[in-house]
């Protein structure tokens, strides 16, 4: 009698993480060909990012921006959707929709742009 050994075992996979929304505030620098005003010394972005965890809304945020000649300076997290509603934060149905589009399109959106003047 021989014994047979039981195959080895598959490595496991990890569990995909869903993406969820992140709403970003991103404070940019001026660059060359970056589009904002010709007085401007910058701008402030109102971003929705799609991404695992806060992290890498952040991270691809910031290479959508730089691709576009923008200068990022400064990120900072506002948090999910749930997140922010549990804060107390009003979130109208145009904002809420806007979510709902970086999230279908795994994408990064810049809900709004408002150039700095000194």
């Amino acid at each position: 009698m021989t014994d047979v050994e039981p195959p080895p075992e598959k490595p496991t996979e990890k569990p995909k993480r869903p993406q969820q929304v992140f709403t970003l505030v991103v404070e940019v620098g001026r660059k060359t060909g970056d589009g904002l005003p010709d007085k401007a010394t910058g701008a402030g972005l109102v971003v929705y990012a799609s991404g695992v965890d806060e992290a890498e809304a952040v991270r691809e945020t910031v290479a959508i921006l730089k691709e576009a000649d923008l200068a990022p300076l400064e990120v900072t997290g506002h948090g999910t959707l749930d997140e922010r509603l549990a804060a107390g934060d009003e979130i109208d149905a145009e904002e809420q929709a806007l979510m709902a589009r970086a999230l279908a399109e795994n994408a990064v959106i810049v809900a709004e742009m408002t150039p700095f003047f000194d």
